[in-house]
Parts: C-alpha cells; sequence; structure tokens
C-alpha cells in the first residue's frame, strides 16, 4: 500500500490540534523545504528517518531496448535515500 500526501495531511490533522487547512499547510511547507533544499543539490537529512542524497550521474552510452540503437545518456542528477539505522532496525524487526 502506498502513503499519498493526502493521507498523511489527514495524519497530522486527527494526532494534532490543528484544522484540516493547518496539516495542510504544514505538510506543504515540508515538502516546499525538501524540495527546495534538493533543487539546490543540498543533502537533506532527517535524524531518525534516513538521509535524502542528490548524486550527479555523468553521460553515458545506452542503447534503446526497442530497437537495439545506441545512444547517449545525458548528464543528469537523481535523489537516492539511505534510510537510519533505527529506521532500518525497526523495518527489519517489524515494529
Amino acid at each position: 500500500m502506498t502513503l499519498t500526501k493526502a493521507e498523511i495531511i489527514q495524519t497530522v490533522y486527527q494526532k494534532h490540534d490543528l484544522t484540516k487547512a493547518q496539516a495542510a499547510e504544514a505538510v506543504e511547507a515540508f515538502l516546499r523545504i525538501a524540495k527546495d533544499c534538493m533543487i539546490k543539490g543540498d543533502d537533506l537529512l532527517l535524524s531518525g528517518f534516513g538521509k535524502f542524497n542528490v548524486k550527479k550521474k555523468n553521460s553515458r552510452r545506452g542503447r534503446n531496448p526497442q530497437t537495439g540503437k545506441e545512444l547517449i545518456l545525458e548528464a543528469r542528477h537523481v535523489v537516492t535515500f539511505k534510510p537510519s539505522g533505527i529506521l532500518r532496525e525497526r523495518i527489519t524487526n517489524g515494529s
């Protein structure tokens, strides 16, 4: 099952003394800050959760799987995620 942004907003609304609009704004503000951070190329560290890394991938040779034709894949930035030890342990133990 996938957790959606709407479900996160609903959970924040239910567990905290906020209106639904305030909960939505809080979640949107966090996501805006996180996006801005990564767009600048900075990493995002959330203690107890994990680290989002922005990495540069160089251009490289590739192949179109449908035609077999070789092509050059452009350089790009990718986001990777490494869970914290605490989160990894909790996922492993199921608690």
